[in-house]
């Protein structure tokens, strides 16, 4: 038995049979001939026509991705359309041509050096090389006249081992047949990793030159908990293979001392609906309504949307379904609603804002299809919420919206109700005003991905300011403690949808700060029920106590562990 460590980036085990995949093999490029023998007009139509293929493939391969792991997994595509077009890239890869390099060398020699850049840079930044790579690749393919290795058809057991996988190679992994991921390179927020956590492949990422010595064909368990590739478990590792995938817990559950919490799951794909529940999800805590009106040439119409909603409902009779209204702007363009540029979308237009103004009508339909399913037969747990919350007017302007619709409701005659509505707190404004929120709500739910960079004025999207990023950070959880105070003092219920909900080592601390529910993408479900059944909820009380007494990331660090 041999042990290889690296970077688990999903907190999965599995066993498996080791194969190789070896991409580049077969992109040798044919000896360069001479500059005065190069057809240059021939060449520069050459690569334009292959630079719209390329782009066509980028397309297919960002819908096919949001459709299989979701809308923000497959936004990865967008930067490779970026780097398709970028001018830079282009004018050297044409200049080289006009030099009398033929396409296929030009395209290689323009992006060495930009990849090399991002590779010397830190963390998310150096992950860029491999979108580079993957745009690269796909030119070079098309150049080559090569076709790509159909990874959708790895037989069933294979752990998939390569010096890199870029995000196309990840996104058409069948996580049916796929028992694991290892790579040599990569990091816990490369695109490998979380495409991978999206399919909940188990993945190790980052192993090293170490990984060379695995050969093909070797049983391997891959261990995304304990950051470890084992080559020929013994008896006891090979027992434990999978005792990561918890088992799934259908009922409730509770802390160590009785206090019950909420356990859902985030989804943003009609297809993650079914994929909550077989993990055990106590419903949904953010349904994510975007999916219905992307990568389509006009909106749903409200029986479109109704049938959506209903059919989450009736996945999950006797829970929750938190469904959050029409969420664009941001890193979430709609082409067809013709929105305008913004230098800084993220403090924009989005959210509720555009749903009571430019975008009342698209509101209004979605608001008809929300109150139908809250009278249908599992509508009793049925919740909504409103984005992008920062100001109590739009909340009772949210609201004016709902009763208008419920009037119109009742003069056409259509059996409707009124759902628990609630807001998500994304922002320091909403923070600060949570204790009005929550007098006129039923529940605040935490979304602390765009509250950390919000509170921390840290895009999420700049890696440049990645290390900000942190929701760990002091500012941050007084926040959360601020919020969760605010709404208790209203009678509201108070949850947490953000990726931080999702981590089973930071439950006890969540339990301290008593949130009533936290809401994660679905593979992490059984991880944190186990570890809401360990907790004291004393203990955890007096540990954020301590958390929130913390001036730095590195005292919250040290109470918490890494």
């Amino acid at each position: 038995m041999r042990t290889l460590t690296g970077t688990g980036t999903t907190p999965l085990s599995s066993l498996g049979t080791a194969r190789w995949y070896r991409p580049n093999a077969d992109l040798t490029l044919p000896d360069r001939p001479d500059p005065d023998d190069v057809d240059v007009d021939g060449e520069r139509e050459r690569f334009n026509r292959v630079r719209e293929r390329a782009r066509e493939g980028i397309e297919r391969a960002r819908d096919r991705a949001a459709e299989r792991v979701g809308e923000e997994e497959a936004a990865v595509f967008d930067a490779h359309r970026e780097f398709l077009d970028d001018p830079t890239l282009v004018g050297d890869i044409e200049a080289e041509i006009e030099a009398g390099i033929p396409a296929e060398h030009a395209v290689r020699s323009a992006f060495e050096d930009p990849i090399a850049r991002f590779e010397r840079m830190d963390g998310r930044m150096a992950e860029r090389a491999d979108d580079l790579r993957d745009v690269r690749d796909r030119l070079l393919r098309l150049l080559l006249d090569v076709d790509a290795i159909d990874l959708s058809t790895l037989p069933s057991g294979t752990v998939l081992l390569a010096e890199r996988l870029t995000p196309s190679d990840t996104a058409e992994l069948d996580p049916d047949a796929v028992a694991g991921v290892a790579t040599a390179t990569g990091g816990r927020t490369s695109h490998t990793g979380i495409i991978a956590r999206a399919l909940s492949i188990p993945a190790v990422v980052g192993v090293g030159d170490a990984l060379t010595g695995v050969t093909a064909g070797a049983e391997v368990l891959v261990d995304g908990e304990a950051d470890e590739l084992v080559v020929s478990p013994d008896e006891d590792r090979r027992a434990d293979a999978g005792g990561l995938d918890l088992p799934v817990v259908r009922e409730r559950v509770e802390t160590a001392d009785g206090r019950a919490i909420e356990v859902a799951a985030n989804v943003g794909r009609t297809a993650e609906v079914g994929a909550a529940s077989e993990r055990g999800a106590d419903g949904i805590g953010l349904f994510r309504t975007e999916f219905l009106f992307l990568n389509r040439e006009e909106p749903p119409d409200e029986t479109e949307q109704y049938g959506a909603i209903t059919d989450a409902l009736a996945v999950f009779p006797e829970d929750r379904v938190v469904v959050r209204t029409l969420d664009v702007g941001g890193d979430k363009p709609v082409p067809y609603l013709d929105r305008p540029d913004e230098p800084n979308p993220f403090l924009g237009r989005r959210g509720i804002r555009t749903s009571l103004d430019e975008h009342a009508d698209l509101f209004d339909t979605q608001l008809r299809a929300l109150l139908r399913a809250a009278e249908g037969e599992q509508g009793d747990g049925l919740a909504v919420m409103f984005p992008l919350v920062t100001r109590v007017e739009e909340v009772e302007a949210a609201l004016d919206h709902v009763e208008s619709v419920v009037d119109r409701l009742a003069e056409e005659g259509i059996p409707h109700a009124v759902p628990e509505l609630g807001a998500m707190v994304e922002t320091p404004a909403a923070a600060a005003v949570a204790d009005v929120l929550a007098e006129r709500l039923d529940f605040l739910s935490i979304g602390t991905n765009d509250l950390t960079q919000y509170v921390m004025a840290a895009d999420r999207e700049n890696d440049a300011v990645a290390e900000y990023h942190d929701p760990l950070h002091p500012a941050v959880l007084r926040t959360i403690d601020r919020t969760v105070k605010a709404a208790r003092g209203g009678d509201a219920w108070v949850g947490m949808c953000g990726e931080m909900a999702g981590n089973p080592a930071l439950t006890e601390l969540l339990v301290g700060l008593r949130l009533d529910e936290l809401s994660m993408s679905a593979v992490t479900v059984p991880a944190v029920k186990e570890a809401i059944r360990e907790v004291n909820t004393g203990q955890a009380e007096a540990l954020a106590d301590e958390v929130l007494s913390c001036a730095t990331r590195a005292e919250v660090k040290e109470l918490i562990g890494d």
